[in-house]
């Protein structure tokens, strides 16, 4: 599709306050909401303590919240059941998510549920299925990853049939993102490593997908310059506060990308695996990333190449500028330690059930390379069979 030709939307309905300290701006938002009974929604992890230490005391003691942190890695349809019943047994007036991705699409469906007085949230799959605004909603990312505090998708795994599914419309979005990367300072360094190329992999594919327009364009470029630029850096000192204010303006930017543009195949094999395995998100979008690209070159080498420039590089020719891209990605992975496709011990007797999930999912036909089941085993392989650092 001409992207010049087409007509298309954007609509940014978060307000977004960046910077750092801006977190103490949290009591100030809740009453601009008129809410002061939230529900917390965290992981079992780290998160916690982070919630107890810095969220707690950007709140005065009238503000009576309620904390749940039983937002799985990969969040799944029971986390959010029981989360609803708890914001329904709380009384609570509104969410607040603290965390990655996975606490803020936890937020995101438990908020479906309680708009829409329902308890599973597997009927709302896919895109304008529920039918009222979620419960008033303030998203505070603690990593540079989802970008899910500005996209209006929630993915959850369907724990009956072991899959990934997303819900989405313009009501599962938040009504504030307060991004303070203070928060993200200290991040382990394997951890910065994986949600920053999650971020990386959406500033890609919204980029190359099929579906992409001028200005989702725009924030896809701009953040894999600084992606690209401050992932290393950050990788290397976890409390550069520079350079992880530069990873979280461009998760932002890439999340801002991709929910107006689309994924692709990365994403595909990633919630493929993701619904099988349980596996983390970000750690499967950061493998597959360079094969998907080496497969898809052929398809998207002005893509490719306009990516290498926003990195840094050029070419007078255009394919030898799309190999640089490729080859730049890949790089970058050996600079951060990535594990092999291999350790992530992937059955191969499994490689053809997860190829065809992935020719289903809903952004396949998003991916600048037409992609069926053989060429999704195919990547599976050209993975599989790379045994170096990747």
């Amino acid at each position: 599709m001409d992207k010049w030709k087409s007509i298309f939307s954007f609509s940014l309905p978060t307000k977004i306050i960046f910077g750092s300290g801006c977190v103490k701006n949290l009591y100030v938002q809740l009453e601009e909401l008129g809410v002061n009974r939230p529900l917390i929604v965290t992981g079992h992890n780290n998160t916690s303590n982070i919630v107890r230490e810095r969220i707690a005391k950007a709140l005065p003691s009238e503000i009576d919240y309620i904390l749940f942190d039983g937002a799985d890695v990969n969040p799944k349809d029971k986390n959010v059941l029981t989360g609803a019943n708890v914001y329904r047994a709380s009384e609570a007036d509104s969410l607040i998510a603290v965390g990655g991705g996975s606490p803020i699409d936890c937020a995101k469906a438990i908020g479906v549920l309680v708009a829409n007085e329902a308890d599973d949230i597997r009927i709302f799959e896919n895109k304008n299925t529920a039918s009222k605004p979620i419960p008033p909603l303030i998203c505070i990312p603690t990593t540079s990853g989802s970008g899910s505090e500005l996209t209006f998708s929630s993915v959850i795994t369907n724990t009956k049939e072991n899959y990934k599914m997303t819900i989405r419309n313009n009501y599962t979005v938040a009504k504030t993102a307060l991004c303070d990367p203070e928060l993200t300072l200290g991040m382990p360094d394997s951890l910065t490593a994986f949600t920053g190329l999650d971020a990386l992999t959406h500033a890609i594919e919204a980029f190359t997908a099929t579906c992409a327009e001028p200005i989702s364009d725009a924030a896809a470029l701009y953040a894999i310059e600084l992606i690209y630029q401050s992932l290393l850096p950050a990788y290397n000192d976890g409390n550069n506060l520079l350079e992880r204010s530069k990873m979280m303006i461009g998760s932002m930017l890439a999340g801002i990308a991709f929910s107006h543009s689309d994924v692709a195949s990365v994403h595909c094999i990633s919630e493929a695996l993701g619904g099988m395995y349980d596996l983390p998100h970000g750690i499967c979008n950061a493998i597959l990333l360079p094969y998907v690209m080496e497969y898809n070159m052929d398809f998207c080498i002005n893509q490719y190449a306009r990516i290498a420039r926003a990195m840094g590089y050029n070419s007078s020719d255009e394919k030898e500028c799309a190999k640089i891209a490729i080859s730049a990605v890949r790089n970058l992975t050996y600079d951060l330690n990535l594990p092999a496709f291999s350790s992530l011990q992937i059955e191969p007797a499994d490689y053809q059930i997860i190829a065809q999930r992935s020719a289903k999912n809903g952004s396949n036909k998003s991916n600048p390379r037409p992609m069926k089941e053989k060429d999704y085993f195919n990547v599976l392989e050209m993975a599989f069979k790379n045994h170096s650092a990747l």
